[in-house]
């Protein structure tokens, strides 16, 4: 059986040492992030610092991020599909429109000076919260939808899932907007669908980042494993609480990354 040592040994390859301590608490912080990811979003606001400080290059640091990512939306998606909150019928177009978007957004960001994007992102992501605090057509119960499925998945599907690609802070919380304010969902049933097309553009941005060479497999997986606890207990919540969770905590998280987004922008910290 291979020691914690020889493991070690692997991964400074890549110019980063996993011990036994680095392990523990970025699992902590993956389970930490999968909770409140699960509900609100802006569980990378948690982990992409803690990879970071833990050593790993912002690229390798994105990547790994990605892969425990993709096991906090996939068992949050696994919660909401089995308590009947989203039909995966219903949604399947959208859900390939959002790959396409993140895949098409992953390539895009490479040709594309950001910068634009960065400063008006963290006053688009403060907007956001302002409406989930103020609107009154944010509740449990369904309202009319203002685009068809079809259109909805050309549209704000493929065009979230091309930011999620492209840039990435807050999707979670486009995503729910779009559900709430197009497709005239309750909000328990709106953050039940972003997290399942979250999952979507996860899967598509880890592929790019993985044939780039810019993922820490075992180091994913720890977190994976913590963002799976997380994820569980916190889609269990939506389910129970509903909007008496998702609405303070959505809030509380927009307001969470556009202080973050600023701060990195004039370098505060």
């Amino acid at each position: 059986m291979r020691s914690l040592s020889s493991y070690n040994s692997i991964i400074k390859i890549m110019e980063f040492e996993l011990t036994l301590q680095v392990a523990a608490l970025l699992f902590g912080v993956a389970m930490v992030a999968g909770f409140i990811d699960s509900i609100a979003g802006g569980g990378g606001l948690l982990t992409i610092p803690a990879l970071m400080w833990a050593g790993l290059p912002p690229a390798v640091a994105l990547g790994t991020n990605k892969l425990q990512a993709c096991g906090g939306s996939f068992f949050a998606s696994l919660y909401f599909v089995r308590k009947g909150l989203v039909d995966l019928k219903t949604v399947k177009l959208a859900l390939f429109c959002a790959f396409i978007g993140a895949a098409l957004g992953t390539v895009l960001v490479q040709l594309v000076d950001t910068k634009i994007l960065e400063l008006v992102l963290p006053f688009l992501i403060l907007a956001i919260g302002c409406y989930f605090l103020f609107s009154k057509k944010v509740s449990e119960e369904d309202r009319h939808q203002v685009l068809t499925p079809t259109v909805f998945a050309f549209t704000a599907a493929l065009g979230v899932g091309l930011y999620d690609g492209f840039f990435g802070p807050g999707t979670g919380s486009f995503f729910a907007l779009a559900f709430v304010t197009l497709a005239g969902f309750g909000l328990a049933k709106a953050t039940a669908h972003a997290k399942v097309l979250n999952f979507s553009t996860n899967i598509a941005s880890l592929i790019f980042f993985a044939l780039g060479g810019k993922v820490i497999w075992l180091l994913g997986l720890v977190m994976l494993a913590g963002q799976a606890i997380g994820a569980t207990l916190g889609s269990r919540l939506v389910v129970t609480k509903g909007t008496k969770i998702i609405k303070p905590l959505v809030v509380t998280m927009s307001l969470a990354m556009s202080l973050k987004l600023l701060a990195s922008q004039y370098q505060l910290f």
